[in-house]
This record gives C-alpha cells, structure tokens and sequence, in this order.
C-alpha cells in the first residue's frame, strides 16, 4: 500500500488571479499561502486542502475538460444559506439548489471564470 493523505489539491487556469482570489476568499473566507503575480494557492481554514488558480493559457479558462464540477463539503447543513447570500454578494452565479435527499442540502454555482462549484452537506458518522 502506498500511504498518502489522500487528493491535496488541483489547480485550474483562471483569467485574473486578483478576481478569483476575492471571490474565494469571499465565499469559503480562504486563506493566501502563496500568492504571486499570476499564480495563488489557496487553503480553507481548518483544512490541509489547497485549491491553486494560475492565470496562463487564458483560452482555457473555465472550460471543464473532462471535470465536471468541483465541490466543498460542509460540516453544518444551516450554513447553506449564508453560503447562499456569500455566493450572490460575490458575483457567483446559482445554477441548481435544494437537497439530495432531506436533510442534504446543496447549492452548485458558477465562478467568475465559468467554473461549477458545488456546496453540499451529508452526515458523516464520527469516526
């Protein structure tokens, strides 16, 4: 078996590095741990996962390629609405909204670049 901790990060091509980091730091309130002129690395807080935007090949920004969505799990079903008023105030763009199953709720968006995103919560039995 060969031990890792599990998908770290991914990295996709955005169009401005300036707007993607003020949209995600909005919404998710992510934290900066590298930021240069055309490349950030973004983590959530509380968490060892990183989210890397780079501003190259401007053509293929926002086209999926084979990902389809990209999602963050939340750990409180109440804060679907905050996520909600979070996502409009930023300029995010709703697609689809309302619960997988009850209790489950979900919000998938678009991104300043044309990215889907979804916000969902599912219970998770403590380990």
């Amino acid at each position: 078996m060969t031990a890792t901790y599990g998908l770290s990060h991914i990295a996709v091509m955005v169009n401005s590095v300036e707007k993607t980091l003020k949209f995600y730091t909005h919404i998710f309130e992510m934290e900066v741990m590298y930021h240069k002129k055309k490349m950030i690395q973004l983590t959530t807080p509380g968490n060892k996962d990183i989210l890397v935007f780079e501003e190259k090949n401007q053509h293929l920004a926002g086209q999926p390629g084979g990902i389809t969505h990209f999602g963050f799990r939340l750990k409180y079903p109440e804060d679907i609405s905050v996520l909600h008023n979070k996502i409009l105030e930023a300029g995010g763009d709703i697609i689809d909204m309302g619960e997988f199953v009850p209790g489950s709720p979900y919000i998938f968006f678009k991104d300043p670049d044309g990215y889907t995103v979804e916000v969902w919560y599912e219970f998770v039995p403590p380990e």
